[in-house]
């Protein structure tokens, strides 16, 4: 084997094994860093019903954690949103009819959630 096509083979091994480094990008990991993170009620909005509900996560991320579920029919207390680079509005809030605190994405909830930003 030429050196030269040697040289373009190790090229296309290191670019190929960079590629899991530039998929945890700095907007992915800011989400993954709030984690556990919770607003008090600014929304103060009346309590509404889920549509199809969803997942309630301890962060604005679906690499979070699932701490529970909003399921239909749920009344829920929104808090506030945040908009995090995942092409998702994420609502923190309070699911009335377990108790649960932590975050749903916007379009899960039948209104797509708070209006008032954390």
């Amino acid at each position: 084997m030429k050196k030269k096509t040697i040289v373009r083979l190790l090229s296309i091994v290191a670019a190929t094994a960079a590629i899991p480094a530039l998929l945890v990008t700095p907007a992915n990991a800011a989400a993954t860093d709030r984690c556990g993170e919770g607003y008090s009620d600014k929304d103060g909005s009346a309590w509404k019903a889920t549509g199809s509900g969803g997942n309630i996560r301890s962060g604005p991320s679906t690499s979070c954690s699932i701490v529970g579920k909003a399921s239909s029919g749920h009344k829920l207390d929104y808090h506030c949103y945040l908009y995090l680079d995942e092409a998702y509005f994420w609502t923190y809030l309070r699911d009335d009819s377990t108790g649960k605190y932590g975050w749903v994405r916007g379009d899960l909830l039948s209104d797509h959630g708070s209006l008032k930003h954390c």
